[in-house]
């Protein structure tokens, strides 16, 4: 009895699949540690308000307390003359706080990505200072802001669109990979058609028709990025419905859908998640590209493409054009890491080691 308790919980202890991938994965240092910094600059820029921010986080004023970072404050309530938004750069504003038992605690960068540098002591753009730590851009806004923004939208952007790609690219190669025949070679036909048309032309029409906007740029580059996940899933199906489990299954009276989703699926989805990192860098890539170009998000919004393109304008204003592509760079090399490393853990040729 004893001994079968021992090997029962031996049996137990011993690590499951997805844990010995993840042991790979960490064993990964390159790869773990990009994880680790992706993740936490991701989390930084998910509350840029609270770095980047012309607002302050909490402030006193006359024994009154104000969070004017969630609050629209009046210039009155601190001694101005206007009852109009309240510009807390200003420096009459600044000297009012400045009055004792008045206070008011700013962000680690006062400056959000659309505040307008009023009191720059250089003309914009004006290069790195205390003031601006990466120098503002040529509307005097504040360069690291909108590189602390423009991350965001981009990984967001990436995230979403490769959530929509993977989730259109998953069933549409499941489809065609369960079935076979007739529904896999009209799909495969659509494919085909549906890859040849120009997507870039698509995005000219669709950008001098419509507003462009978040929504609309990600509908349109999800219709075209599902295609290429499809086949290595379709590949997937097509190999494993014809192994002795889904044949067991199909004994069992288990329905299409059922066997899809609890048998086939789980079994398919290891290049799935092995190009997940590398289909965010091409998502963020596009989205920079078509930025660039002037076709991505709306006039204003904080992005690297359209800093890109501020850079290849002004020339002399070196701190533009590096700080950005740095940002980039280091972007597109922690995914690319990630990717390497998730890739080598999956791998079922190191599945014992």
């Amino acid at each position: 009895m004893f001994g079968w308790i021992r090997v029962s919980n031996l049996t137990d202890l011993s690590p499951s699949p997805s844990h010995r991938a993840w042991l790979r994965f960490r064993r990964n240092r390159l790869g773990f540690y990009s994880l680790v910094l992706f993740c936490a600059l991701f989390v930084m820029s998910l509350f840029a308000e609270l770095v980047c921010n012309d607002k302050p986080l909490l402030a006193s004023y006359e024994g009154s307390w104000y969070v004017p970072m969630v609050q629209s404050l009046p210039e009155t309530n601190f001694g101005g003359d206007f009852d109009t938004p309240t510009d807390f750069l200003d420096p009459f504003i600044q000297a009012q706080f400045a009055k004792p038992g008045n206070w008011a605690i700013y962000p680690l960068n006062p400056y959000h990505y659309d505040t307008l540098n009023y009191f720059a002591k250089a003309p914009n753009p004006a290069p790195p200072s205390a003031e601006n730590w990466l120098g503002t851009d040529d509307r005097g806004r504040d360069v690291l802001a909108r590189l602390l923004y423009g991350f965001r939208l981009s990984v967001l952007f990436a995230l979403a669109l490769t959530i929509f790609g993977t989730v259109l690219g998953v069933f549409t190669g499941a489809i065609q990979g369960f079935f076979g025949g007739v529904t896999d070679l009209s799909v495969q036909r659509f494919i085909e058609i549906w890859s040849a048309m120009p997507e870039l032309y698509l995005l000219i029409i669709f950008s001098a028709v419509f507003d462009p906007s978040i929504g609309l740029l990600l509908i349109l580059l999800g219709l075209f990025g599902w295609m290429g996940l499809s086949d290595y899933v379709r590949a997937e199906f097509l190999r494993n419905r014809q192994l002795d489990y889904v044949r067991s299954a199909r004994a069992l009276g288990l329905s299409n859908s059922q066997i899809i989703w609890r048998h086939v699926l789980p079994n398919s989805l290891t290049p799935v998640v092995t190009f997940l990192p590398f289909r965010m860098s091409a998502a963020i890539l596009a989205l920079t590209s078509l930025d660039f170009l002037g076709l991505g998000v709306p006039p204003g919004t904080p992005s690297l493409g359209e800093l890109l393109a501020q850079g290849k304008n002004n020339i002399d204003a070196w701190w533009i054009s590096i700080s950005t592509f740095a940002v980039l760079v280091i972007t597109l090399m922690l995914l690319t890491f990630m990717g390497d490393a998730l890739r080598d853990a999956l791998d079922p040729r190191k599945a014992d080691q």
